[in-house]
């Protein structure tokens, strides 16, 4: 069974709320510290950081997200590597790229995942810290299909 938004503005709504908590709630802090520990090693980049180096910068956008949410829509030109996959599939990803890896959200763990595992093999590698949907709401270009499958 596959599911999908009634309408859009449910993910406008999510981020909202998620926003709203983030700045007034101690107990959400601690348990993202508890959950997520230092996420140093996976530094992260803002959407607006994305679109200025993608410019400039020799970047490859990595969706680490199941390869069916890919299919259902992804940033535009970001390929998937699923991070269930990332380990065997290394050997695809060139090393003198820099790597943005993104998924669900800023608590979605697939990039950090994708960032370590990337790192961990001598490549650059930052976690974006927005996901699909808040790059979608923000009205950025958006593909679906499995274009761009490494």
């Amino acid at each position: 069974m596959h599911y999908r938004l009634a309408d859009p503005a449910v993910v406008s709504l999510c981020a909202a709320i998620r926003q709203v908590a983030e700045r007034r709630s101690l107990e959400l802090q601690r348990l993202v510290r508890g959950h997520f520990g230092d996420r140093a090693e996976a530094e992260a980049i803002t959407i607006a950081d994305l679109l200025k180096r993608s410019r400039t910068q020799d970047i490859v956008v990595v969706d680490a997200r199941p390869a069916n949410e890919y299919a259902a829509g992804h940033i535009a030109g970001a390929i998937s590597v699923p991070v269930d996959d990332l380990q065997r599939r290394l050997k695809e990803l060139p090393k003198r790229k820099e790597y943005v890896a993104y998924c669900r959200g800023p608590y979605c763990v697939y990039a950090d995942r994708a960032v370590e595992l990337i790192q961990a093999s001598g490549r650059r590698a930052k976690r974006l810290l927005e996901g699909f949907p808040e790059w979608q709401i923000a009205g950025f270009p958006v593909e679906r299909g499995l274009e761009h499958e490494a």
